[in-house]
């Protein structure tokens, strides 16, 4: 087993080390979300934190992980008789992002349990983490059928097997903790409001910091276990912190004032139901725990709100992540007051939380180890900013008939805000597709309802007993059967399958010319898109978003998973310029090919945002309407979101739908409380069925 980085080698990344020790010393906080950009130590973190973990005491034999003084009287390898236990390191359990359920849950030999009758388990990967630490990188990647699993385990501190009338039920707390990048996607929030603790990691901008941070990891790749001793004893020192802090944890109080500030700042911030009161009370005691104190005071309050409250308080996934501190600091002066002590800030390092979490070290605490570059990124923040260089050059050529009397259309004009979104009525790919776990389009899936049977190719996931039966059934003589049970042999086994819902690739072609310029327009555009986008979100769709104005298109947002990656490059858009369809179509459907070839499970839908006008060049619209056709000839879904407005409308939005063989449907049948017009199936005859 290799060396991992020293937990206290870390340079800087002081809230994700403050979050990890919490946990630490109470797991009861509930495990902790880092966000943050690549390369800034999230993993290696994460890692380090294993080996400060107390010893845990289990049941000898017990694959589950039983606690001695009080096993699991549901155990499957219960009942334990009472003996003295043995004491092993807490386990660090990695799920990967692909696992499958059966190695997340565990895997019963159906085989076995149809001809012998026997409850043959082999545990998963979260029997190995109870009592431990369940560790998921890129988090936010997860296929949704994990996360439902996670969710039900976390709520329930328990795991349940259930396959055809054989149930199997295990023990199952554990340690959550998940890294994410956010411009790769945001998180459910069902899954997000279960982590105790959030933190944003970010690369230092330091010069000296960032130095650090190469010296120690270019050290420790050279000699691993010469770079560890070097830190031993301060590793020892801070493990006997938290063995400490966890002594003193039962002792610490919690006065009815610091719950008062507690509820007054989650009603301030007007966070979802009671979990955040809960979480925040216990990282509040174990801050103090931490510092040495058997009392809460006002800063422990403060500090645990800025961990416990971003990730509960944001309301869609285009919100910016993080608190108002100014509103904290007025809430907790607010009812200071309530408390039965002083209401002013604990001073000196004696009375509150230690600036660095790691205790005693020689150089404070420690550097970056993830062993990827510290580099930059967007500062960590909850999706991507702008990017200023991917505007267009304004068009010199003004753009043929003004879309408003009086305005010029041929400059480009500043970006406008979008308006309010609004829930749309779903957009969805005709047929059956076999891509990612989503919401969106018919797919066959691993969930869902079943829908028949078939050989299993590979091992079996989902038995189809009925089929299995039936397939068994004829042979019963040939093959001797003489007792009650069924004779069934592995040719005999019939896998399920299933009719569920895929995530799709939704590409967006936005028209930015002079022809959309209005700002009134321009900012519903903006606002359908987004309500688009966030619909994206809602079904796990990938997302890519090309615009297209002035003398060509580009590729604002290449396909990605980050919804609010593609909302705010919309928010920048400019706009201004001739109108090249053709262009837009041609980008999309290069990306669109691209696309193929890296993932051609994943079934694309094009929408496609204009009033339909094509200007600039010889022939526009002849050469947009080539360009649609061969969208069609490949057998794209579409949809055009016609943005003509007026009295005198044209219908050039219906007939680039017709082009494409797809729908048309104008902003106002777009949303769902619509009575004008119902869109659901996107069929290549161009009808909304």
């Amino acid at each position: 087993m290799s060396t991992p980085y020293p937990f206290t080698a870390i340079v800087g990344q002081d809230d994700l080390r403050l979050g990890l020790l919490l946990n630490a010393v109470s797991p009861a906080v509930g495990g902790v979300l880092v966000r943050g950009e690549k390369g800034t130590a999230k993993s290696t973190a994460v890692r380090a934190l294993a080996a400060l973990m107390p010893e845990v005491s289990v049941v000898p034999g017990c694959r589950f992980s039983c606690d001695p003084a009080a096993p699991d009287p549901a155990c499957p390898d219960g009942p334990h008789p009472a003996a003295s236990g043995v004491s092993r390191a807490a386990r660090t359990v990695e799920l990967p992002v692909g696992a499958s359920e059966d190695r997340l849950v565990g895997a019963l030999d159906i085989e076995r349990a149809l001809s012998e009758g026997v409850k043959a388990f082999e545990p998963g990967l979260l029997a190995d983490a109870h009592r431990g630490i369940l560790y998921v990188d890129e988090v936010n990647l997860l296929h949704d059928h994990l996360v439902d699993l996670l969710l039900d385990a976390a709520a329930m501190g328990a795991s349940y097997v259930e396959r055809e009338g054989v149930s199997v039920r295990h023990a199952a707390r554990f340690l959550l903790v998940g890294t994410m990048n956010p411009e790769e996607g945001e998180l459910r929030p069902q899954l997000l409001d279960r982590f105790g603790l959030t933190v944003e990691v970010a690369a230092s901008r330091d010069t000296d910091e960032r130095v650090e941070v190469v010296r120690r990891r270019l050290a420790y790749d050279d000699d691993p276990e010469g770079f560890a001793a070097r830190w031993a004893e301060e590793e020892g020192a801070l493990r006997k912190r938290i063995t400490t802090a966890r002594a003193l944890l039962p002792r610490v109080v919690l006065g009815d004032g610091v719950l008062r500030q507690i509820a007054a700042t989650c009603a301030a911030f007007e966070v979802d139901g009671m979990r955040a009161d809960i979480v925040m009370a216990r990282t509040a005691t174990a801050l103090a725990a931490w510092a040495g104190r058997d009392e809460v005071l006002a800063d422990d309050v403060r500090r645990a709100a800025l961990l416990a409250l971003p990730h509960r308080r944001r309301r869609n996934p285009f919100d910016a992540p993080g608190l108002d501190e100014e509103k904290l600091d007025r809430t907790l002066d607010e009812t200071a007051g309530d408390r039965g002590q002083s209401d002013g800030e604990p001073g000196g390092d004696d009375d509150g939380p230690e600036p660095d979490p790691d205790g005693p070290g020689p150089e404070g605490g420690g550097p970056d180890g993830d062993g990827s570059d510290g580099g930059g990124g967007d500062g960590g923040g909850g999706g991507v900013p702008p990017q200023g260089g991917e505007s267009d050059t304004p068009s010199r050529a003004p753009e043929e008939g003004p879309d408003a009397p009086g305005r010029s259309t041929g400059a480009e004009q500043q970006p406008v805000a979008s308006a309010e979104p609004f829930r749309t009525k779903m957009l969805s790919v005709p047929g059956l597709g076999e891509g990612a776990a989503g919401r969106r389009s018919r797919a066959r899936t691993e969930h869902g309802r079943t829908t028949g049977a078939r050989r299993p190719q590979g091992a079996l996931t989902k038995l189809h007993l009925a089929a299995t039966v039936q397939a068994a059934a004829p042979h019963q003589r040939s093959r001797g059967r003489s007792g009650r049970g069924l004779v069934v042999r592995r040719d005999d086994l019939r896998q399920a399958t299933r009719e569920g819902r895929e995530g799709n690739l939704v590409l967006f072609v936005v028209d930015a010319s002079g022809s959309m310029a209005a700002r009134q327009r321009m900012s519903a555009v903006k606002g359908s898109v987004l309500s688009l986008l966030l619909d994206a979100y809602q079904r796990r769709d990938k997302v890519g978003l090309v615009t297209f104005r002035g003398t060509g298109a580009e590729v604002a947002l290449p396909p990605t998973s980050s919804v609010d990656a593609a909302a705010a490059r919309l928010e920048s858009l400019p706009t201004g310029g001739r109108t090249p369809l053709a262009a837009g179509l041609l980008k999309a459907h290069d990306v669109l090919r691209v696309e193929r070839l890296r993932d051609p499970s994943r079934r694309p839908l094009l929408v496609v945002v204009t009033d339909g006008r094509a200007t600039g060049g010889p022939e526009p619209v002849a050469l947009a309407g080539r360009a649609a056709r061969l969208h069609h000839a490949e057998g794209t879904a579409s949809v055009v979101v016609d943005c003509e407005s007026g009295y005198v409308r044209l219908g050039l939005a219906g007939e680039l739908a017709r082009e494409l063989g797809g729908a048309a449907v104008t902003l106002d049948e777009l949303r769902a409380d619509s009575i004008a017009g119902l869109v659901k199936d996107i069929t290549a005859t161009g009808r909304a069925a």
